[in-house]
């Protein structure tokens, strides 16, 4: 049977994918960034997954203001990058897997989660962020991915716990795959930041550590923040989060099993006016 042997959890922030694009991850200001990831990269290399399973939102680009998912798979074969005014980012297009794409729609739809099955979408910096992080620029990305859009956009939003226990659902959905494959479940987006308003560049370390030490540790207290403590301590983007909990929700020990191992952890600010994170998680 499939299986999910880790998570990893990161920022997707515009302009990380811009400063790699340019060639400016070496200057001050980035090197720090692009320093944290490295072993992230390393790691990559050496513990491939056959496909990744990688939540993200849509920054208006799949999806408009005139139609909101709250949460919606990629079934297709394969993927664009998106034009977001200023032309695609300069990266492999993203190659699908619509056979474990829509055994889990089937499962978890099952499991009472409503899903929005998308046959055709391009995919944004929410996604191809965190994969050039991880990946680097290479001419094709290692392995298929399933994208996995959460509305985070407009409000009502998913709480904490939904997120949380959607992983739960996931996690079951893949172990009930007849294919014997190593899955990766990434969360992306956050940490901490307010893109407008008269808070616009907040950034609060002590909620962002405090959540990582959460994700590691106790993913049920992770799970039951409000959002309005999203809003109040980490920036009305900050609700972002809750899309880690889909991955957190998704490893062994929601489940019962053992406690998956921390094996890389970053924090920076800032990149962007924004808070970076960063975690690696296996199960053992």
């Amino acid at each position: 049977m499939a299986r999910i042997t880790a998570s990893v959890y990161t920022s997707h922030v515009p302009a990380i994918g811009a400063a790699l694009d340019l060639g400016k991850t070496q200057e001050p200001y980035w090197q720090p960034v692009f320093q944290g990831y490295e072993f992230g990269k390393q790691w990559m290399k050496d513990n491939k997954p056959d496909v990744i399973f990688l939540v993200y939102n849509d920054h208006a680009t799949a999806f408009s203001l005139d139609i909101i998912p709250t949460f919606a798979i990629g079934t297709a074969a394969e993927y664009q990058p998106a034009d977001e005014g200023w032309g695609p980012r300069p990266v492999p297009r993203v190659m699908g897997h619509p056979a474990l794409a829509s055994h889990i729609a089937q499962s978890v739809i099952q499991q009472d989660f409503d899903l929005t099955i998308v046959n055709k979408m391009d995919v944004d910096h929410g996604l191809t962020v965190p994969l050039s992080l991880m990946c680097g620029q290479p001419q094709a990305w290692p392995c298929p991915v399933i994208p996995f859009a959460v509305n985070v956009v407009q409000y009502p939003v998913p709480s904490g716990r939904r997120c949380y226990n959607l992983g739960k659902a996931i996690a079951k959905a893949v172990a009930s795959y007849d294919e014997d494959i190593n899955v990766h479940i990434w969360g992306t987006g956050g940490m901490s930041h307010q893109l407008q308003g008269p808070r616009a560049g907040l950034i609060n370390k002590e909620f962002d550590n405090a959540f990582l030490d959460k994700l590691i540790s106790d993913p049920e207290a992770a799970a039951d923040i409000p959002h309005i403590d999203y809003v109040r301590e980490a920036g009305s983007e900050g609700i972002e989060l809750v899309m880690w909990l889909i991955a957190r929700g998704a490893m062994a020990d929601a489940a019962g099993g053992p406690r998956p191992k921390a094996v890389n952890r970053f924090y920076h600010v800032p990149a962007s006016n924004t808070a970076v994170g960063h975690l690696i998680l296996e199960n053992n």
